[in-house]
């Protein structure tokens, strides 16, 4: 077991590594990485493909990787927004990592990219555990996957920086119980907001963009208690008049706890008596066609 857990850990250690190397490149030609976890099925591929269409119509430099273990499906669907888009197949891998991702992107990603989604593979276990040098880690349930959800996966959910909720036009077909899952989500994430959208009714339209954006302009990203990776960063943000200015370094989380840090999490919101209410400051909405 001491082996089999020091192997683990020199993997993940290998691909912080490379998922900050990444990070620091991508920044610097003033990419941002958006990092879509879900199970499969939550809608993702669908939510993406309007986001991404919503970009290229406000003129907003936006591409997309997905990845699959097999067929090229979802790149087919996304390649309809008329933005760049890059399938990977990880022949049978559940999990994107750092140093695959870099690999595609090389000689592929557009130099003026603004936002970069990852579609990662459709799994809310194996790749909570991997840090692809995003600047926003995103987790998306459905409607139909049940409010405890985010409390059997605290991995998962625990170090999202956003949670979204879709297919929300058949949440009372289905029996949803929203209030539920938000109260669930508060207490392995207390603070992290929570999107509600809907493809097909169009709901929330426009949101997952604007958060991204916001992010790609400066706002600090919400820093889910049980991160595990801390980067610091020395460049000055802009903020809205309601956040504080600040002119030293502060330190943005990326990648997700180890188990015992989740339990230990959770615990401790409880304690706090951190209860299920939104965020008193969410990121604000970019402009449309921020660059």
């Amino acid at each position: 077991m001491c082996r089999e857990a020091d192997l683990r850990r020199a993997v993940l250690a290998k691909n912080d590594g490379a998922a900050q190397a990444l990070r620091a490149e991508l920044t610097a030609r003033g990419t941002t990485v958006v990092n879509l976890l879900s199970s499969p099925g939550s809608g993702k591929t669908a939510l993406l493909e309007r986001e991404l269409t919503l970009a290229r119509e406000r003129g907003v430099p936006v591409a997309a990787l997905t990845a699959d273990l097999a067929t090229e499906n979802d790149a087919t669907r996304l390649a309809r927004s008329g933005v760049p888009v890059q399938q990977v197949l990880t022949d049978g891998l559940c999990h994107l990592e750092a140093h695959m991702l870099g690999r595609y992107l090389d000689g592929w990603l557009p130099r003026d990219t603004r936002i970069l989604f990852i579609e990662n593979v459709g799994n809310l276990v194996c790749p909570a555990s991997y840090d692809l040098g995003e600047s926003l880690r995103v987790v998306l349930a459905s409607v139909t996957e049940g409010e405890d959800k985010p409390l059997k996966y605290p991995t998962a959910f625990g170090p999202a920086q956003l949670v979204v909720i879709t297919k929300t036009d058949i949440a009372e077909a289905v029996g949803f119980d929203e209030a539920a899952f938000r109260a669930n989500v508060q207490r392995v994430n207390p603070g992290v907001r929570i999107l509600r959208t809907s493809s097909r009714s169009q709901e929330g339209t426009g949101l997952l963009l604007d958060h991204a954006l916001a992010i790609a302009g400066g706002t600090r990203p919400h820093n889910p208690v049980m991160s595990r990776h801390p980067h610091t960063h020395d460049h000055p943000h802009p903020h809205d008049d309601d956040t504080p200015t600040h002119d030293h370094p502060h330190t943005h989380h990326h990648g997700p706890a180890e188990p015992p840090a989740a339990v230990a999490a959770v615990a401790a919101a409880e304690r706090l008596g951190d209860g299920p209410g939104e965020p008193a400051d969410p990121a604000p909405a970019a402009p449309a066609g921020h660059h």
